[in-house]
């Protein structure tokens, strides 16, 4: 996100050329800014850092510096000349904003609204806007409107067969930036018009002790603050509570001053509603427990509706774990870890410091081993060892000389070798973690084979639980290897989450306190049938949602049994509630969709595919079968606006345009690239961009093409002909008008060689 935040850097520079009414100064660029973001050193990543989005944001996509000046009342300043490429990016001023947030269940639907003027554009010339979202935590976006004057704007997900390649060239349209930033790419837009959006997404609760949170990125930096004097700021929040059963639920903590607004049944409402000086410069973060001291939970049912993929009906099976100090199960944990060469540098160091604290939080009493693959297999030891100060200090000792990058990556051996260690395993709950970033072409034999391994272990069986690096590594492999294992998936797509993801999946799967779970639901329906593999265990650090369809009529109660880490068996009485208030297609989609789109790569159904495609247009969720679009619509114009859209290349209402979002698929894995050992698997870590004005000079010099320093370029040929001499005259007026003279002093003193 360097270059993201070199844009704004640059924008924020522009923008000194604007004088706003009542004659005050623009907004003052970050202490810093001046050295310049990326030019090395820990100050200049956190001026980067305070340059990405931390809340809804709106950029004037700025090619043009001279196009730069106030709407209403021109500032008269010199004209700039030359291009910027790539573009700058100009924070745009926020008229209003308003967020809504519904929590039920383990999840949180959110939507915000929200108005920017193009104040920075003069009336006379337009640009593009580019409309950037942060979501919370494990966001998944389901949907956007903008309306732009007499047009209008909105997201559709269509069938990949139905996709139009419309536009499919322009990169820049919308999708995904890096994983949980959302953005949008509005088209020529005339200074001083006003941009309205409508952003929603759904993001899981956080679970920890009992208490439930949501966190949503809500800092405004202090340059997107209209004039008190010209716009009056009204800050907006709502929010639902609805935890789905019969219990007390009590409010914990919030950032924003909330109001209770009403209670009715199980849900609760809040609402802020103020005159603001400035917009809001903290993140939304409310927090709430559901009363329970103990293991309790219940049956949500919902009848199946017209549009559904299915004709059955709904049904979620919801455990709290409770306040209660249950016993965690003893475990006996092997370790798989992919140490293959695309996990070299970040990627490794992250894990190596997740392994270290996973390993200080074993307990006396649990076992444990450490396996290593790529083209080959190491192993800490021949047998499981037992956790004791001397066997994980000699283990951190072992990580740290072998724990080093190289070959190719070979799953099946080490799993092999996992389950056969763990097989000597007694009194204690057997368990292996899994970590790689590639993906290989053995993943279907690989969940068969493994599969019959734990029938034919029973109850005993190790549970598999599997983590993924990057988008390299096939996640519908691993979440179906996870659902077969009883385990739980979780992944890390950006370099500085893996450490913390880690461990947070770790501890989820590691805290057991009741294993082998079943339901005597089935003995009173016809159907049953839920979309994992099976029941997962219930953790200390997670509530446990089972979804499912079924067809019958359930029982009032229903009992679900497991044992506990002492082997009693346990019995759970779950109240059976048929509901109206909580949308459970909504809720359970993104999971539903990720399951489902799992069973049907392991099995290539195309019925389960079909379904998903239902499941994923219905709930405006993107799948692998599916994709997202945005949808431009006019509103009816006279003759003169017909002539003047059609100078500007628009076209009329009854030729609506499809432009494609990019990035919004995990695809299913990629085995070139595996094979290949590539490390950009990640979604902030990607190949330097170039100037385009630098690759028009290919003609005249290939290695002037590929590289993003001139004067290197011309070094390496120890010469410049005419067109170099052109280009990085150029380049030279870009860097000027952006007031960086050093970079354009640089450049003609490297040419001089």
């Amino acid at each position: 996100m360097e270059g993201f935040a070199r844009a704004v850097e640059d924008g924020l520079k522009l923008s000194k050329r604007l004088v706003l009414p009542g004659g005050l100064p623009p907004p003052r660029p970050l202490a810093g800014m001046d050295r310049g973001v990326g030019g090395g050193g820990g100050g200049d990543a956190s001026v980067a850092a305070l340059l990405l989005p931390s809340a809804p944001m709106a950029y004037a996509v700025v090619t043009d510096p001279g196009a730069v000046d106030t709407p209403d009342v021109p500032s008269y300043q010199p004209y700039v000349y030359g291009r910027l490429d790539p573009p700058a990016l100009i924070p745009l001023q926020m008229k209003e904003v308003d967020l809504s947030v519904d929590c039920a269940l383990g999840e949180a639907a959110v939507t915000v609204r929200a108005r920017w003027w193009l104040h920075c554009i003069t009336r006379s010339r337009d640009c593009d806007v580019r409309i950037v979202v942060p979501m919370g935590g494990q966001g998944s976006i389901l949907g956007a409107e903008v309306t732009v004057g007499r047009r209008s704007y909105n997201t559709q997900v269509i069938e990949v067969e139905d996709h139009t390649t419309e536009n499919a060239a322009k990169a820049d349209s919308g999708g995904l930036l890096k994983p949980q930033l959302f953005y949008l790419t509005i088209s020529q837009i005339e200074g001083g018009a006003d941009i309205s959006a409508t952003i929603r997404w759904s993001q899981k609760l956080h679970y920890d002790n009992g208490r439930f949170s949501v966190d949503i990125p809500f800092r405004f930096p202090y340059y997107v603050n209209p004039l008190p004097k010209v716009f009056m700021k009204r800050e907006k929040i709502q929010l639902t509570v609805n935890s789905g059963f019969s219990k007390e639920v009590l409010l914990q903590g919030t950032s924003h001053p909330l109001k209770e607004k009403g209670r009715q049944g199980e849900k609760l409402s809040f609402q802020h509603e103020a005159t603001v000086e400035n917009w809001s410069s903290k993140d939304f973060n409310f927090s709430y427990s559901v009363y329970s001291g103990d293991l309790s939970g219940g049956v949500l049912v919902q009848p199946s509706t017209l549009r559904d993929y299915d004709d059955r009906d709904r049904f979620c099976i919801f455990l709290l774990p409770g306040g209660g100090n249950r016993k965690v199960f003893r475990k006996a944990v092997v370790f798989v870890i992919d140490t293959s060469g695309s996990m070299q540098g970040h990627p490794l160091e992250n894990v190596k410091n997740a392994m270290s604290t996973a390993l200080s939080e074993l307990t006396e009493g649990d076992y444990f081993n450490i396996i290593t693959f790529n083209d080959e297999l190491h192993s800490f030891s021949s047998c499981l060892e037992k956790v004791n100060e001397k066997s994980i200090a000699s283990a951190l000792d072992w990580i740290n000389l072998n724990f080093v990058a190289g070959g190719g990556t070979d799953i099946m051996h080490p799993l092999n070798e996992a389950m056969a260690s763990l097989s000597s395993a007694h009194d204690v709950l057997p368990q292996i973690f899994l970590m790689t970033d590639g993906s290989v072409d053995d993943e279907h034999n690989i969940c068969q084979t493994v599969k019959t391994e734990l029938i034919s272990r029973g109850s005993k069986s190790p549970r598999i639980s599997t983590f993924g690096l990057g988008l390299y590594c096939n996640h519908y492999f691993l979440r179906m290897l996870a659902s077969i294992g009883r385990g739980h998936y979780d992944a890390a797509f950006e370099t500085g989450s893996i450490e913390s993801q880690v461990l947070r999946w770790f501890r989820k799967a590691s805290s057991t306190i009741v294993a082998n779970i079943s339901i005597d639901a089935t003995a009173h329906l016809d159907e049953f049938e839920i979309d994992s593999e099976y029941i997962p265990d219930i953790s200390a650090k997670s509530p446990l949602c089972i979804s499912g369809k079924y067809q019958g009529k359930f029982p009032d109660m229903v009992t679900a049994k497991g044992y506990l880490a002492d082997m009693r068996e346990i019995s759970i009485e779950l109240k059976v509630q048929h509901i109206k208030d909580i949308p459970l297609d909504k809720v359970l989609a993104a999971q539903q969709i990720g399951l489902l789109t799992a069973k049907a790569w392991l099995s290539s159904d195309k019925q389960l595919e079909r379904k998903v495609v239902k499941l994923s247009i219905q709930n405006s969720i993107p799948s692998e079968y599916t994709s997202m679009v945005l949808l431009q619509t006019l509103e009816k114009v006279d003759a003169a606006q017909k002539v003047k859209q059609k100078l500007k290349g628009h076209k009329g209402p009854d030729e609506p345009r499809r432009i494609p979002l990019q990035c919004l698929k995990l695809g299913f894995g990629d085995r070139a690239a595996t094979r290949e050992n590539l490390v950009t698997g990640f979604g902030d870590v990607k190949p330097l961009e170039t100037f385009e004005i630098l690759n028009k000079a290919a003609g005249c010099c290939s290695r002037l093409a590929d590289c993003l320093c001139c004067m290197c370029c011309i070094k390496a040929c120890n010469k410049m002909n005419d067109q170099c001499a052109i280009v990085m005259t150029q380049v030279c007026a870009a860097f000027a008008c952006l007031g960086c003279y050093e970079c354009c002093a640089e450049l003609c003193s490297g040419s001089d060689s």
